[in-house]
């Protein structure tokens, strides 16, 4: 079981380095569909691979000068994400004491994660004819980053498809340029996630071995998520973000099928 979390960890991460996604998207329903663990202890999972991924890939691509990052705004989106991560985490957890029913946490995040990545894909293959802004101002980076940390961490996803749609429509970056923004402000949204996390004690049961091979699995993928990003044009980024979106949207269909009982 160790190879079916670490073979889902580093091929997520891989196509999450590349895209900007984060992996989470891909890790959080693959993990909810097979139903191993808890809801819980998917998202607590999911996170920490991600932050692991964002971490290396972001320095990778800094370093190799793979995409220009506007620091003055992808700080301030990251500043935002941080204290979205915070708040949605808090939901995360109210969501579950107030249902008292994980099986109604999971049909909620897989509803939200098919609207969202039924929105981005719909976005992704019109976005030539979609006029986009440029937004400069900090309080607008500021607002926008916090709702996308709430999501992020809410869902347990990282950031997900929904931070490029942002990043694409609101600053007009180009693919290869939101992808690593959106990375940065993944790594942020989940570094107070997790350090809320550990404070509160809402740490959830697991195995440690399906915890390091997951984080190891986010390392490597995002080692050789960057190196393909460098030989990748954004057309290429493009159809791999389509074909997981698809993917993805089938995958949490089944997840809500399942966690409302209709589906074995």
């Amino acid at each position: 079981m160790v190879f079916v979390f670490f073979a889902v960890s580093i091929l997520s991460s891989i196509a999450g380095s590349i895209c900007g996604i984060g992996g989470g998207v891909i890790i959080k329903p693959v993990l909810d569909a097979v139903g191993i663990m808890s809801v819980s202890s998917i998202s607590f999972l999911s996170g920490c691979t991600v932050l692991a991924m964002s971490l290396v890939s972001v320095y990778k691509n800094i370093k190799a000068g793979t995409a220009n990052l506007n620091m003055k705004i992808a700080t301030a989106l990251a500043a935002g994400a941080a204290a979205g991560g915070v708040a949605g985490k808090s939901m995360f957890q109210s969501l579950k004491q107030a249902a008292g029913n994980e099986e109604l946490v999971g049909l909620v995040q897989a509803l939200v994660l098919i609207v969202i990545t039924l929105g981005t894909l719909v976005y992704t293959l019109y976005k030539k004819s979609i006029h986009t802004r440029t937004c400069g101002q900090i309080w607008v980076c500021l607002v926008i980053g916090l709702l996308l940390g709430i999501m992020s961490s809410f869902l347990g996803i990282g950031g997900g498809p929904i931070n490029l749609v942002v990043l694409g429509y609101f600053f007009s970056m180009t693919t290869k340029e939101a992808a690593l923004s959106s990375l940065y402000i993944i790594m942020f949204s989940q570094i107070t996630s997790l350090v809320q996390t550990c404070v509160t004690g809402t740490i959830p049961e697991m195995e440690i071995s399906y915890l390091v091979c997951m984080i190891a699995g986010g390392i490597l993928g995002g080692t050789i998520g960057s190196k393909v990003n460098k030989k990748i044009s954004d057309a290429g980024v493009d159809k791999l973000f389509i074909f997981l979106m698809a993917v993805i949207v089938l995958i949490n269909i089944y997840n809500a099928l399942k966690f409302s009982g209709l589906a074995v």
